[in-house]
Parts: structure tokens; sequence; C-alpha cells
């Protein structure tokens, strides 16, 4: 089986300056999408330039958090149990699964698909911002509603049916294969296709961390990089003073902005026979047997 990878920008439409840096990838065809966020202060400029250019890979982000001090925002439904106590999102994931309510949590995806469908974006996927809806907190998860729509939205979803090993944050993870089987057989079950892999690295700059050691670790996944399906994601960032004064780790933005333009990077994908794919094959190619997928998550519920 061959190497594919699917590289997806998330927060597009957070703020101008990951605007202008997705925008410039998008355009080079440097990453395969970009996932957009229809709560935040950028997204009408990302959604009118997604729009203009009829560009086939933009994915929804569902946006349930709002995490930067500086960069606040509420839901689009308003609904109350969605904010916290200065009427904006909650700034932490575990605040969001304490107190969302859940049908307000599915109107509001509702609202965002529909925000970013009546904006012009032609929907190609849909992930999550921060995991909010994957019960990582506190063990409340909310995928099964996440699925659900997504079902109804006819899309793949950024979801993954095996664990890497060698990820440095599921790779760590104990006792999580079980949730993860649960989880692909309910995407199956549903209809929504998913990719065989998801790949994380550390959002934050590392103690010691350097641009240059940075970019080694991500070359040497893709030499390590799985057969089958992957998914890796970045935020990256083109440098301004309102980041820099603003968003945390805005140094982190920038490397990672400045790796997918690295001829070095692009030297690796050949080197390593890694085929950079879009969403569209997931669709296309990772769907499963709904029926037969149904039999069997009900008989791994009732072991």
């Amino acid at each position: 089986m061959a190497k594919k990878l699917i590289i997806n920008c998330d927060d597009f439409g957070q703020s101008p300056a990951m605007n202008r840096a997705i925008m410039h990838l998008l355009e080079e065809e440097r990453v395969s999408s970009a996932t957009i966020m229809t709560v935040a202060p950028g997204f009408e400029e990302a959604a009118a330039w997604s729009a203009r250019r009829n560009q086939p890979n933009i994915g929804l982000h569902l946006t349930m958090t709002s995490e930067f001090e500086a960069l606040r925002w509420s839901s689009l439904t308003g609904l109350s149990s969605l904010h916290d106590a200065e009427g904006r999102q909650y700034r932490t994931v575990r605040e969001f699964e304490l107190g969302a309510r859940t049908q307000e949590v599915v109107k509001e995806m509702d609202a965002q698909y529909e925000q970013a469908m009546k904006a012009g974006v032609r929907v190609s996927h849909v992930d999550n911002h921060m995991g909010s809806l994957y019960g990582m907190e506190t063990g409340r998860s909310l995928l099964p509603q996440m699925l659900w729509r997504i079902s109804r939205w006819k899309l793949p979803a950024r979801l993954f049916r095996y664990i890497h090993p060698e990820d440095p944050l599921l790779g760590s993870l104990g006792d999580i294969e079980r949730s993860v089987a649960r989880a692909a057989l309910l995407a199956d079950a549903l209809g929504v296709p998913i990719p065989d892999y998801l790949l994380s690295h550390p959002f934050a700059v590392q103690e010691g961390e350097t641009y240059d050691s940075f970019k080694q670790s991500i070359l040497s996944k893709l030499y390590s990089l799985p057969e089958g399906v992957s998914e890796t994601y970045f935020h990256p960032g083109a440098e301004d003073p309102w980041m820099r004064a603003h968003i945390p780790n805005w140094k982190k933005r920038v490397w990672e902005y400045n790796l997918l333009r690295d001829d070095d990077f692009a030297y690796a994908m050949r080197d390593a026979c890694v085929e950079l794919i879009r969403y569209r094959y997931v669709q296309d190619n990772l769907r499963r047997p709904r029926l037969k997928s149904a039999f069997r998550l009900l008989r791994r519920e009732l072991d």
C-alpha cells in the first residue's frame, strides 16, 4: 500500500496572519486543505477568498472554544450553555464539556455548517477545534452527535482508525485502543469515511526547540509514515506585529508556515515516496460497509 498524506491547515479564518499564510499555501498547493472557523473574526475574509476561487478543499473546523485572551469570540447561535460569564465561548475544553448542553451543541454545529455554506464555501470535510467534542477531558464525548451531523452532510471527517505508536500524543495515551475502534466503527456505521491515522506534533514551542530541530522532527515523520492514509495538521501564520503581540507561541506558527514552503520538506516528501492527497480521496475510497459495521459495533457494545 502506498503512503498517502493529507496536510490540513487548521484555524483558517482565525486572524489576518493565519489567513495570509493559509491562502498562500493553498495557492501554491503545498498543503491538501484547510478547515475554516465560522465564528472567528477572520472568517469573512477567508470565506470570500474561498468562494471567489471556488476552492474545492476547504473543510469546516467546528469551533466550540475560544482560547486566546486577545481573540475571544462567541457562538453563532448565542445559546447560553455555550458561553462563559463573559458571553464568549469557553477558554478550555474542560469548561466546555462541563457546561454545554448537548442539544445546544448540535444546534451550533448546524449553524456553523449553514454559515459556511451560505458564504459560498465548498465544504470538503469536517474536523473539530481543540478536540472539544471528543470527551478527552471529562469523558463526556459528543462524537456520536458530531458524526450524525456529518453523515447528514455526506462528508468525511477527521478521525482515525489506528494509532501510530510513534505519535507523540496518541502513542503516549494508554488504553485508548477500544475507544478509537468504537469511534471508527460508529463512523463506518453512519457512512462517514475517515483516514487511517492521525499524526500530531506539539502546538507550542518545546523547551530547547529551534526551527531546525522542529524541521528535522517533522521530516523524520515523513520517512516513518505508516502505509495507508494519514492526516497531519498545522497552524501556520505569517508573521506580523499583531500576532507577535497577541498570539501565544506565535513563533511556532511562523515555523510551520516556513516549513511547509521549505525545499527540504518538498524533497523529503518525494524521497520518502509520500503522496500528498486531499479529503476527496477519503470520500471516494475509504467508505466502509454500513450494515456490516453496525453489526460489528453492536456486537462490541454487547461484549
